[in-house]
């Protein structure tokens, strides 16, 4: 990739969202030398596969945060997207500036509890402090309970119980199986065993009470949780690892209509909305049989990328077909299990695939700058 298009003048693409899927496709335009803005609402790119192991390691958090402009320059805008103008083909930023675009890529990404996601409007260096803020409420908690045994709460358990081995770990979920349904039931059996190995207690098929009122990620010496059962734990601190939601605010006044019911945008199989043959979504706002992943995210971008030069080149556009599934967890930097196209993979590949470094050096390398040691 990377060879010159001849575009006229009016070609300009606003990629919204600088996530995973938003980034990734901006790339993609740079190296094309297709006239493009990244539109973020933050001034850096949040590696936030590595989100749960900044939380509990100190030093790390400074390799999960990546500034946009040195990468972008001047195609980078800061800004907050309030509506969307498709009859215009424009984008509005709450500072009343209008962006025109001939083609539109939507990547406003997910929102869930921190440490796994990072949703404060903050710069970079704030960022970095309030993980590094974290990693002592952590090292002063003795007995940490993580709320939520999906991917993210099983990862975070397990790096907690990596970096101390001698702190008490309980992990409540309301299901019976651990970590994602989508996932080979070998697999989901592995995660259990991996955890209770490292001596996390497991209460499965229970559900903390009186959640909204707990405060997390705070040292508080022997906060008493219940469950809905009537199971009480004494913790120091709580980690809440429940469901991520789709962040929409940017388009559901103008797609409402083309909206599934979690918010995700419904899309076709070459990733345009429907109804509009300019504007694409990509990553976990496109409504997708998938789990959401980083990793689908970066899929999206190429397909929409190449699509968005073959409608300029008037060439046919590619497809996206959800394959079968690839899926890596890490179970703190020493551990891990997942499956490759369907079929299990073990420790040995998972740790050195993922685990070592959670694809950081990858983010950095992608974004064209040097990773701090």
């Amino acid at each position: 990739m990377g060879s010159r298009l001849s575009l006229d003048e009016s070609v300009r693409v606003v990629v919204v969202g600088g996530g995973f899927g938003g980034t990734a496709a901006a790339s993609l335009l740079q190296s094309w030398a297709v006239p493009f803005v990244l539109v973020d609402v933050r001034d850096a790119f949040h590696h936030n596969v590595a989100g749960l192991r900044a939380a509990v390691e100190s030093g790390f958090a400074k390799k999960t945060f990546i500034s946009y402009s040195v990468t972008f320059g001047d195609s980078f805008r800061q800004g907050k997207v309030v509506a969307i103008d498709p009859g215009r083909q424009r984008v509005v930023l709450s500072d009343g500036e209008e962006l025109h675009y001939s083609h539109l890529i939507l990547a406003t990404g997910s929102d869930g509890p921190f440490p796994g996601k990072f949703n404060q409007v903050i710069d970079m260096q704030s960022a970095i402090q309030t993980y590094e803020d974290m990693v002592k409420e952590v090292e002063k908690s003795q007995r940490i309970l993580v709320v939520g045994g999906g991917a993210a709460g099983v990862e975070m358990a397990a790096e907690i119980k990596t970096e101390y081995p001698d702190k008490e770990v309980t992990l409540i979920h309301s299901k019976t199986a651990l970590a994602d349904v989508e996932l080979l039931p070998s697999v989901r059996q592995v995660v259990k065993e991996i955890l209770l190995r490292k001596g996390v207690r497991l209460l499965l098929g229970e559900k903390v009470s009186d959640i909204e009122n707990l405060r997390p990620n705070q040292f508080q010496k022997d906060m008493v949780v219940r469950t809905e059962r009537g199971t009480e734990v004494v913790v120091d601190m709580v980690v809440l690892c429940t469901g991520i939601k789709i962040n929409s605010s940017a388009y559901a006044a103008a797609f409402g209509d083309k909206m599934a019911s979690n918010g995700a945008l419904k899309v076709n199989k070459h990733l345009q909305v429907e109804g509009h043959e300019n504007i694409y979504a990509i990553g976990d706002c496109a409504d997708l049989k998938e789990p959401k992943m980083a990793y689908h995210a970066g899929l999206h971008a190429n397909v929409v990328v190449t699509n968005i030069i073959n409608s300029l080149t008037q060439k046919p556009l590619k497809t996206y077909e959800p394959g079968s599934l690839t899926f890596l967890l890490s179970m703190g930097r020493d551990d891990g299990v997942g499956q490759v196209n369907g079929y299990y993979v073990g420790r040995l590949l998972v740790t050195i695939a993922k685990s070592r470094d959670l694809f950081v050096s990858k983010s950095w390398k992608n974004m064209g700058q040097t990773m701090p040691s």
